[in-house]
């Protein structure tokens, strides 16, 4: 290596460019101080230090164009302060290039995410990341960098622009990544994640569950009416087995004659049963659904007539109950979206959801006196609290049993009730 007495701006103006690879001008007032020319012609300030493992290290302080000698040497000589204390400016760099980004975690998440969870969760997920997350976070932003203050602003914008209940669940799926940061982050907190959750403690908006059912006694009749005279029948079919069992969209739509389990009683009643695999349902676990005697001659129906179909044409029988309408019915269908619409609005059932149908199953089963364990057995649930959601539906049944006690104790008599108002 050159060395000189104190590098100036003119004379590394005048440093030869070397044939190849690269050269260093050493400083000779400040240690490990210089100037890098390479091949092509690049000069920039250099610093080179032994770290206090004795590890030798080249720190780059940046461009001879945009640095003068004066002020680089200046800066030569803060770095070296700050390695003498232990410092190690190179190790800083590499550490911070390794930290991972908003973007890093969105990506690794989605990937998790559509091994672990249903598609529709996962597709939900995604969705909200790409909204939401994604344009409010910025993916360049690292991990650590974001702080409680950004989560809060990310809530209030959902909030204003799609409503407090989305927020919530944005601010959910926030939690739940961060959270998943941390495990990424290792033992010893050193893989680029972080180790804090900044989503906690962001205020949630109060929510009241919706409480929307079919009324057995004013909406059911007409919606079964909108059912027989629309035009989509296989559309009409999926909507009626989500009232039959109770499943979700998703699960009619996916479900496959090989899930169904026909059978004869002993005493040759048609008995059956739905065996959704675990990847089919929300909970990933397997669920078994009693098929009532309905549902059954829905689904013979149904199979009769593919049956017929297909023999028609020459072809083999869809393994989807309800297959789509390309493809010679090797996918299922997708969507009933426009269907339900044109149903509902014949049925003059315009604020009711698809998930709704599911709702009206459980108050059904509720109002006819069948326990939350029964209710959330047949509706898949893993979690009592899920299903205490119908509890206040069991209100009229025991009224009723309690009326029935009261008649026997009082003889027939009704209650009289006596003001004591004014009573000593």
């Amino acid at each position: 290596m050159a060395r000189s007495k104190g590098l100036t701006d003119a004379a590394i103006r005048d440093i030869a460019v070397p044939a190849a690879g690269n050269r260093i001008t050493r400083d000779g007032l400040v240690p490990g101080f210089g100037v890098r020319v390479t091949a092509a012609g690049a000069r920039s300030f250099v610093l080179t230090y032994r770290t206090k493992a004795g590890r030798s290290r080249r720190f780059t302080i940046g461009s001879c164009a945009n640095w003068k000698a004066a002020a680089a040497r200046q800066e030569a000589r803060e770095l070296l302060r700050r390695i003498d204390v232990g410092e190690d400016p190179v190790a800083d760099i590499e550490a911070d290039r390794s930290m991972k980004t908003v973007g890093d975690l969105c990506t690794k998440f989605v990937e998790e995410s559509k091994e672990a969870n249903a598609p529709s969760t996962a597709a939900a997920y995604e969705a909200q990341i790409n909204n939401w997350v994604l344009p409010i976070l910025k993916a360049g932003t690292r991990v650590v960098d974001v702080e409680h203050e950004d989560i809060q602003r990310l809530h209030r914008k959902v909030t204003k622009e799609a409503g407090p209940y989305a927020a919530n669940r944005v601010l959910s799926l926030v939690s739940r990544m961060w959270n998943r940061a941390i495990a990424w982050n290792g033992a010893r907190g050193d893989r680029g994640w972080t180790a804090v959750n900044v989503a906690k403690g962001v205020e949630r908006h109060a929510e009241h569950g919706r409480e929307r059912y079919v009324d057995p006694t004013t909406e059911l009749g007409g919606l079964l009416k909108a059912l027989a005279e629309h035009e989509d029948k296989q559309a009409a079919d999926i909507i009626r087995l989500i009232l039959l069992t109770g499943c979700r969209k998703g699960e009619a739509l996916g479900c496959r004659w090989d899930q169904l389990q026909f059978s004869r009683s002993p005493s040759g009643a048609a008995e059956g049963t739905w065996i959704k695999p675990g990847h089919a349902t929300k909970q990933r676990r397997l669920h078994r659904t009693p098929l009532s005697a309905p549902a059954l001659a829905l689904l013979e129906g149904i199979r009769a007539k593919a049956e017929a179909e297909a023999k028609k044409k020459g072809a083999e029988l869809s393994p989807w109950v309800f297959p789509g309408r390309v493809g010679a019915g090797a996918q299922p269908r997708h969507s009933i979206k426009n269907a339900w619409a044109e149903i509902r609005k014949a049925a003059g059932l315009d604020d009711l959801r698809i998930h709704d149908l599911r709702h009206s199953f459980a108050s059904v089963l509720a109002s006819s006196g069948s326990s939350l364990a029964i209710i959330g057995r047949l509706l898949g649930h893993t979690n009592p609290s899920t299903t205490a959601r119908y509890s206040h539906l069991f209100d009229d049944p025991l009224r009723a049993a309690a009326d029935r006690v009261g008649a026997i104790v009082d003889g027939g008599k009704s209650a009289e009730i006596t003001d004591i108002k004014g009573r000593a």
